[in-house]
């Protein structure tokens, strides 16, 4: 740790800055030990070390202390990495093409689900932005649904890998996107607990967004994590309920829950209009063993309705909607 790189934080949802301690670094640094076990337990001798990438390491370092603010119950880190630092993070994270493709591909099944929903709540397809494009999985499998979506990504390698897929990606953060046309809905998919800065990420939303337009959050869900620690069950079952949800060590800046998140968009004039429940994506593949997919179903299809990822869709409020017809 070093003077220049982190800063104390408070609430990213409410602005609260006391919290209570959740887990110390020690006891993260275990959490991520476990987890290095856990999955080389369940993958084949011999699995390449890229596929343990957001499964056993991620583009962030361990968190330094994890705490729960004692309004909202949100979960953050503190002290957390300063805003430029996560943005250089990001930025020169280095992806080969290979992977690019690999990650484009396992993203599309969860893009279609999320492609449906959204036509769905929006009413008809139209222009849209996508907040942390990455391998443009989701803009693909948009532009199927008759989507006309853009990107926004920091990182500059990763955005010409999706412009040569055929799509305009805009390269800085949200902040950066200047447009004359607003746009029928902005999303932030597994993105938004990453941010410097939420609440300035849903200020510009409402910037580019057409009156009616919807906003659409994919996050882990910070109140499973609490709820599973917390609980009266055996050690490794903890584990693996949080584990396969890639939610042991908490591996994100922030850890909204279903209430807080609502309350941070009513307060920024959002009204949800639908919530959806979800488990982590599928990642076995041809390095897990068979008893391993397995399991992972089952640890899935079980914890599901308790939301370890949610989606919440929400428009602008009625009245500003009223008032800002064009």
């Amino acid at each position: 740790m070093t003077g220049t790189s982190y800063e104390l934080a408070g609430c990213p949802a409410c602005g609260n800055a006391h919290a209570a301690t959740i887990r110390d670094h020690d006891q993260l640094r275990d959490e991520f030990e476990v987890l290095w076990q856990f999955h080389l337990a369940r993958l084949r001798a011999g699995v390449p070390v890229s596929r343990l990438f957001d499964r056993a390491f991620f583009t962030q370092a361990p968190p330094l202390q994890l705490v729960e603010c004692v309004s909202c119950g949100t979960l953050y880190r503190n002290p957390r990495e300063r805003a430029n630092r996560i943005e250089q993070i990001y930025a020169e994270d280095v992806a080969d093409e290979a992977r690019l493709r690999g990650l484009h591909e396992a993203a599309r099944s969860l893009a279609e689900k999320q492609a449906r929903t959204l036509t769905s709540v929006a009413g008809k397809a139209g222009r849209g932005l996508e907040v942390g494009s990455y391998a443009g999985s989701f803009l693909t499998i948009a532009a199927e649904h008759g989507w006309d979506f853009e990107g926004v990504d920091v990182n500059e390698p990763v955005n010409n890998f999706v412009r040569s897929l055929g799509f305009t990606v805009h390269q800085g953060s949200i902040q950066n996107v200047e447009n004359a046309e607003r746009y029928e809905a902005v999303v932030f998919w597994n993105v938004f607990d990453q941010l410097p800065d939420p609440r300035d990420a849903l200020m510009d939303a409402r910037r580019l967004l057409r009156p009616g337009g919807v906003v659409a959050i994919r996050v882990p869900n910070g109140a499973f994590y609490t709820r599973v620690m917390r609980a009266s069950l055996p050690r490794r079952l903890k584990y693996a309920l949080l584990a396969w949800n890639n939610l042991l060590a908490f591996p994100y800046r922030h850890g909204f829950t279903p209430a807080s998140l609502t309350s941070l968009l009513e307060a920024h004039e959002f009204d949800i209009v639908q919530f959806r429940r979800d488990a982590l994506v599928p990642i076995a593949d041809i390095w897990t063993r068979p008893w391993a997919k397995l399991e992972e179903r089952i640890v899935k299809g079980v914890t599901r309705a308790a939301a370890p990822w949610f989606e919440v869709y929400a428009r602008p409020f009625a009245r500003n909607r009223d008032q800002e017809q064009v």
